[in-house]
C-alpha cells in the first residue's frame, strides 16, 4: 500500500489551522489542480483527489480529532466505528455514491456510455434594427467568427477516407470522466475525446484531428415582422461545429430595437404624439400624420379637443408574432401654449379672456376649470 501524505501537508496548512484557513487553502489548491484546468494531466488528477480527501477529513471536527490522534489509521479497517466508513464510502456499501449518481443520471434523462448526446458550442450575437424594420421584418447579415467543419477531412478529423475510430483510452467509450469532489462524484466530458467516446487513429493535418477549423462566416438572419426589443431567436445547428460525430451547436440572435423620433411602441400598439396649437384644438382642424408602414393618414380633430386625448387608427399597429392579429395606432394630442406672443396676439388673448370671464355659462365653456375651482371653494368653506 502506498504511503499517504499528511493531510495538513497536502493542504499546505499548519496543524493549528482554523476552519476558515482550511477552507481557503482547500479552494486555492482545488482551483490549481482541478481537472478542467489540467486536462489529461494524471499527476494533477491524483493531486486533486488527495486535496479532496484531506479536506473531507479536516473540515469535520470529529474526523479531524481522530486524525490528529491516530493519523491515517483512524480511517482504515472500519476505523471511526464504521460510521464514516473511510470517507463515507462504507455508508453506501462500496462505491455507493457512484450508484447514486448513476440513478440521478437516469432520472434526468441522461444515458451513460457512448449514447450520450454531445454538441458543439452555442454562439450568441447581437443584432440592432430600427423600429420600422421591426414593423416590416428584415433580413440582416451577421458576421461571426466560429469553428466550422474542416474542409480537408469533411469534419471527420481523420486523414483516412474511411476512418476507423478507436475507443477512447481515457473514458473507454463512455464520453465522460468522473472525479470525486468532497462527498460528490462530478461527471464532465472526457478531455481526450471531447465527449464522443472515440479517438482518431490517423489525425487530419489541417485540423489536427479535431474535425473543425476556425473561420469567419456571414449569415443572413431573418427577423420576423412584429419582433420586440430583447427577443431571442434560436437558429438550430448554426453554432460551432463539434467535430467528428458531434452535432453543431446553436446560434442565438438577440434583437435590439432602436428608438424612433416619432413613434413609441407599447406591445402591438403604436403611439404618435402630435402637438396642436391651442386655436386648432379649440376650433377643430384636420391633420395629416405619418404611419409606421410609410403611408400617411388624415385625422379629424373636433373643436374643443383637450390635451392628452387619443384618436385611434384601427389595424395600423404592429403584427402580433405567431398570430394574424394587428395592433392599433393612437394619435396623442398635446395642446401647446404659444411662446413669445406679439403685442397684437396679447391684445387678442386679453380680449378673449375678458369675454370668457363675463360669459354666463362658464361650466359649459370650461367644465374642468369651473369644476376644479368649485371644489376648491367647497374645500375651504368646509374647513
Amino acid at each position: 500500500m502506498a504511503t499517504k501524505i499528511d493531510f495538513y501537508a497536502v493542504l499546505e496548512v499548519s496543524r493549528t489551522a482554523s476552519a476558515d484557513e482550511l477552507k481557503k487553502a482547500y479552494r486555492k489548491q482545488a482551483m490549481r489542480y482541478h481537472p478542467d484546468r489540467n486536462p489529461g494531466d494524471e499527476t494533477a488528477e491524483h493531486k486533486f483527489k488527495e486535496i479532496n480527501e484531506a479536506y473531507d477529513v479536516l473540515k469535520d471536527e470529529q474526523k479531524r480529532a481522530a486524525y490528529d490522534r491516530f493519523g491515517h489509521a483512524a480511517f482504515e479497517n472500519g476505523g471511526m466505528g464504521g460510521g464514516f466508513g473511510g470517507g463515507f464510502g462504507g455508508g453506501f456499501g462500496g462505491g455507493g455514491l457512484d450508484d447514486i449518481f448513476e440513478m440521478f443520471g437516469d432520472m434526468m434523462g441522461g444515458r451513460r456510455g457512448g449514447g450520450r448526446r454531445r454538441t458543439g458550442s452555442d454562439i450568441q450575437v447581437q443584432v440592432e434594427i430600427t423600429l420600422s424594420e421591426a414593423f416590416t421584418g428584415v433580413k440582416k447579415p451577421v458576421e461571426i467568427r466560429t469553428r466550422v467543419a474542416c474542409e480537408s477531412c469533411h469534419g471527420t478529423g481523420s486523414a483516412d477516407s474511411n476512418p476507423g475510430d478507436a475507443t477512447c483510452p481515457t473514458c473507454h467509450g463512455a464520453g465522460a470522466v468522473r472525479a470525486q469532489q468532497g462527498f460528490f462524484l462530478v461527471e464532465r466530458p472526457c478531455p481526450t475525446c471531447k465527449g464522443s467516446g472515440k479517438v482518431v487513429r490517423n489525425p487530419c493535418k489541417s485540423c489536427k484531428g479535431s474535425g473543425t477549423t476556425e473561420e469567419t462566416r456571414t449569415l443572413e438572419i431573418a427577423i420576423p415582422a412584429g419582433v420586440e426589443d430583447g427577443t431571442r431567436i434560436r437558429l438550430t445547428g448554426e453554432g460551432e461545429a463539434g467535430g467528428s460525430g458531434v452535432q453543431p451547436g446553436d446560434l442565438y440572435v438577440h434583437v435590439s430595437v432602436g428608438v424612433s423620433d416619432i413613434f413609441q411602441r407599447d406591445g402591438a400598439n403604436i403611439y404618435c404624439r402630435v402637438p396642436l396649437r391651442m386655436t386648432q384644438a379649440a376650433l377643430g382642424t384636420e391633420i395629416e400624420v405619418p404611419v409606421i408602414d410609410g403611408s400617411r393618414a388624415k385625422v379629424k380633430i373636433p373643436a374643443g379637443t383637450q390635451s392628452g386625448e387619443n384618436f385611434r387608427l384601427r389595424g395600423k399597429g404592429f403584427s402580433v408574432l405567431r398570430s394574424s392579429a394587428r395592433g392599433d395606432m393612437y394619435i396623442q394630442v398635446a395642446v401647446e401654449t404659444p411662446h413669445h406672443l406679439s403685442a397684437r396676439q396679447k391684445e387678442l388673448l386679453e380680449a378673449f379672456e375678458a369675454e370668457a370671464g363675463e360669459a354666463q355659462d362658464q361650466e359649459k365653456a370650461n367644465p374642468e376649470h369651473t369644476g376644479f375651482f368649485a371644489k376648491v371653494k367647497d374645500f375651504f368653506e368646509g374647513k
